[in-house]
């Protein structure tokens, strides 16, 4: 089932199932968001692609069908769906980088620390951490049993993001349960990163970004602030400055 013209999702006439996009020897893997389709980073995979890179995604488990599949997966299901994707480019490119928007970003963090072979991580607004308060985290533990979904306050990015309009709460729990394990994870990490985060970001904690740098044993780290940014990085007013730093940071390795 295609996500286009699916009419449990925002924006149904975009394009966000899975891709993989042929060229050069060097692949870029993109995951999306909690919520989203690949609509959220195809802007990003496109400015990739068109510098020659081979560039892939996956729809993950849950996504692009309807809100209720989200509270019947793991994120263990995340991880695999991505370590296919990631598996297919290895085997059709030379290098490969990692790299995800928001929850995309954990599974990106993930998938570099089970395969070291990973030349380098990408991650915009990686959700390692939320603005939740204490309270609202006892108000989803105590409630996702009992609630299939609840509205969003706000959606960035309305325009040009697909994906569910509301927030399936036990897939809400699977989250933050991928967050603990992706923090576990943070010390098997030494490949190069490069973390952007936006400073109008209302859902990842403005301390995402140093959590993940004191986390790592990457020798070469980069953070970026994106003055006009929020959340949704790839579909945002600095898109075009992101893609650019992107590709210098990948080239930067290779051609010193």
């Amino acid at each position: 089932m295609s996500t286009q013209g699916n009419p449990n999702l925002h924006n149904p006439q975009l394009e966000g199932d899975s891709f993989f996009w042929k060229s050069g020897p060097v692949g870029v893997f993109l995951s999306h968001g909690y919520t989203a389709t690949t609509a959220e980073i195809r802007p990003l995979a496109e400015k990739f692609h068109q510098r020659g890179y081979t560039v892939a995604a996956p729809l993950l488990p849950g996504h692009g069908t309807q809100p209720a599949d989200l509270n019947h997966v793991t994120w263990q299901e995340w991880v695999r769906a991505g370590q296919e994707t990631l598996d297919r480019l290895t085997a059709h490119c030379e290098r490969v980088f990692v790299g995800g928007e928001s929850m995309g970003g954990l599974v990106a963090l993930y998938l570099a620390s089970q395969n070291p072979a990973v030349a380098g991580i990408l991650l915009y607004a990686p959700a390692i951490r939320l603005t939740m308060s204490a309270a609202d985290r006892l108000k989803l533990f105590l409630g996702a049993p009992f609630i299939e979904q609840v509205p969003r306050e706000s959606l960035d990015g309305k325009d040009a993001w697909q994906g569910y309009p509301g927030l399936p709460l036990r897939g809400a729990l699977e989250l933050l349960r991928f967050q603990a394990a992706t923090r576990s994870r943070l010390a098997n990490i030494a490949q190069p990163i490069l973390i952007f985060q936006g400073r109008l970001d209302t859902t990842v904690a403005p301390e995402a970004g140093k959590i993940i740098f004191e986390g790592v044993k990457s020798s070469i780290k980069e953070h970026h602030w994106l003055e006009n940014s929020n959340h949704a990085i790839p579909l945002g007013p600095e898109c075009e400055q992101v893609a650019k730093m992107s590709i210098q940071f990948i080239e930067k390795l290779f051609h010193p």
